[in-house]
C-alpha cells in the first residue's frame, strides 16, 4: 500500500481525466462518505438500549459516542495522510471502508463494553482513511477552477448521512427496542439494538467493491526530484509552519464555526424538545430533512461560487465563500434559538444550515489549492485534526457547560445555543479574514512552482 505510483516527468503530464468519469469517482467517493456518516451517527440512536443491555453509565456511554471514536479518527488520519501522499489511494479507501464496516457489524458482536469500545476504536480508523486520500484523489482528477464543486459534492455525505440517521432514527430506536431477541453466534439471545449494527455496516462493503472501478490517478505538480516516496512525514507539517500566515489564521477560523455547527446539530433536536415540547424523534426527524436538503444545497451553491470567483482571478475566491458562509449565517444561528415557535425556528435553522453549508466544501478546496500535491493527503488530515478536536471536541461540551453551570436551567439550552454562536462567530470571522492575503501570496507561491516543474 505504501509503494509509490511510477510518475511521469514533470513536462509530460497527461490530459485531465475524463470528466465524465471524474463524477463517478467522485459519486462513489460520496456514496462511502454518507455511509461513514451513517455508520458514525448511529450509536447516537440507541444510548438507551445500550445502556439498559450492558448495564453501563451515561459516562461509559459518552466515551463510546465521543472519545472511543473521534480521538482515533483524529489521530489516526495524520500517519494516514502521510500514506495517502506517498501511495496507492484507492486501495488505502477500498482497506479503510472494509475495516470500519466489518468493525460497525463487530459492534453488534460485542458481548462486553471493552469489546465494544474497542469496536468503535476500529470504526474511527477505518474512517480515518477516507478523506486525506479522498481530497487528493480528486485534486487529480480536477483542475483547480472545477476543484471546488468536485469537493462539494463529495461533502455532501456530511448532511445526506446525518440526515438519513436522524430521519430514520424512528424506526432504529422502534428495532432496537420493540423488536424480538436474536441469536447470535458466540453470543445466544441477544437484544435486538446489535441487529441495528449489522444493518446499518454491511452495505459499506458493497462500496469497498465500487471502489475497485476507480483508477489511480496520476499525481500532478511532482516533479522527477520531488516524488511522493521521498516526502518525509514531517516535511508537510514544516510546510504548514513555513506558511504559518496562511494556514494558522484559516485553521483557528474553521475550527471555531466547526465549534459553533457541532454544538448546534448535538443539540437542536433537544432544542425543539425542551423549548417547544416537540418529541424528540419528531424533532429529529424534521430536523433531519432539513440537514440533508438545506446542506446538500449549500454545498453546491459554495463549490460553484468558489470555482467562479477562481476562475475569474479571484485568487482568494475559496476564503470569500467562507466568509460568505459565515457571515450569512451568524444572524440565523444566533438568533433561531430564540424564535417563539417550532416553524419560525425551523425556518430559520433552514436557511442557516443552507447557507453555513456553503463553506464546508470550499475549505477543503482551499487547502488542495494551496498545497503542493506531495503534502495534500497530511495537510488535509491536519485540517480535520484541528476542525475535529476543537469542534466536535469543544462544542458540544460548550454548550451544556453554560446550561448547566451558566444559566443552571435545561430550558435555558435555547439561550446556550445563541451565546456560542454570538461570542464565537466575530471571532471565527476575524480570524479568517487575517488569512486572505497570506492566502493569496501562497496561492500565487504553488503557481509558481507548478510553472517551474512544467518548464
Amino acid at each position: 500500500m505504501t509503494a509509490t505510483p511510477p510518475q511521469r516527468p514533470a513536462d509530460t503530464n497527461p490530459p485531465w481525466p475524463n470528466p465524465g468519469y471524474a463524477w463517478y469517482v467522485v459519486v462513489i467517493l460520496l456514496l462511502a462518505y454518507t455511509c461513514s456518516f451513517i455508520d458514525r451517527m448511529i450509536l447516537t440512536l440507541l444510548v438507551a438500549p445500550i445502556r439498559a443491555d450492558l448495564g453501563i453509565s451515561d459516562t461509559q456511554m459518552s466515551l463510546l459516542v465521543g472519545f472511543a471514536f473521534a480521538v482515533l479518527y483524529t489521530l489516526a488520519g495524520l500517519p494516514l495522510g502521510y500514506v495517502a501522499d506517498r501511495g496507492n489511494r484507492k486501495k488505502l479507501i477500498m482497506v479503510g471502508i472494509s475495516l470500519w464496516s466489518a468493525m460497525t457489524a463487530a459492534c453488534g458482536l460485542a458481548p462486553n463494553y471493552a469489546l465494544l469500545f474497542l469496536a468503535r476504536i476500529g470504526v474511527g480508523i477505518g474512517e480515518a482513511t477516507l478523506s486525506p486520500a479522498a481530497y487528493s484523489l480528486m485534486s487529480d482528477y480536477f483542475p483547480k477552477d472545477k476543484l471546488g464543486r468536485a469537493v462539494a459534492v463529495y461533502s455532501i455525505g456530511v448532511p445526506l448521512g446525518s440526515g438519513i440517521a436522524l430521519v430514520l432514527g424512528g424506526l432504529i430506536v422502534t428495532l432496537a427496542t420493540e423488536a424480538p431477541a436474536i441469536s447470535l453466534p458466540g453470543i445466544g439471545e441477544a437484544a435486538p439494538w446489535r441487529l441495528v449494527f449489522f444493518l446499518v455496516g454491511l452495505p459499506g462493503l458493497a462500496i469497498a467493491l465500487l471502489m475497485t472501478t476507480v483508477r489511480e490517478p496520476f499525481r500532478r505538480g511532482l516533479g522527477q526530484t520531488q516524488q511522493a516516496g521521498t516526502v518525509r512525514f514531517r516535511d508537510a507539517f514544516t510546510f504548514v509552519f513555513s506558511h504559518g500566515r496562511t494556514f494558522v489564521p484559516l485553521f483557528a477560523g474553521l475550527a471555531l464555526y466547526a465549534l459553533v455547527m457541532y454544538g448546534q446539530m448535538t443539540w437542536i433536536p433537544t432544542f425543539f424538545a425542551r423549548t417547544y415540547a416537540m418529541a424528540p424523534a419528531s424533532a429529529g426527524f424534521y430536523y433531519g430533512i432539513i440537514l440533508a436538503i438545506s446542506g446538500a444545497a449549500g454545498l453546491i451553491l459554495g463549490g460553484v461560487l468558489a470555482d467562479h470567483w477562481f476562475g475569474k482571478g479571484k485568487k482568494d475566491g475559496h476564503v470569500l465563500t467562507i466568509l460568505v458562509a459565515i457571515t450569512g449565517s451568524a444572524p440565523f444561528l444566533i438568533f433561531g434559538p430564540q424564535m417563539p415557535t417550532p416553524t419560525l425556528a425551523f425556518a430559520c435553522i433552514f436557511i442557516g444550515q443552507l447557507v453555513s453549508a456553503m463553506y464546508a466544501g470550499v475549505a477543503g478546496a482551499s487547502l488542495q489549492i494551496i498545497t503542493p500535491n506531495r503534502y495534500r493527503g497530511q495537510v488535509i488530515a491536519l485540517y480535520f485534526f484541528t476542525a475535529n478536536m476543537i469542534g466536535f471536541g469543544i462544542g458540544p461540551t460548550a454548550v451544556a457547560m453554560i446550561t448547566d453551570f451558566g444559566f443552571g436551567d435545561d430550558g435555558a439550552l435555547r439561550h446556550s445555543l445563541s451565546l456560542v454562536a454570538a461570542i464565537v462567530l466575530p471571532v471565527a470571522i476575524g480570524s479568517i479574514m487575517l488569512s486572505r492575503a497570506p492566502f493569496r501570496g501562497s496561492v500565487a507561491s504553488l503557481e509558481a512552482e507548478d510553472a517551474a516543474l512544467a518548464t
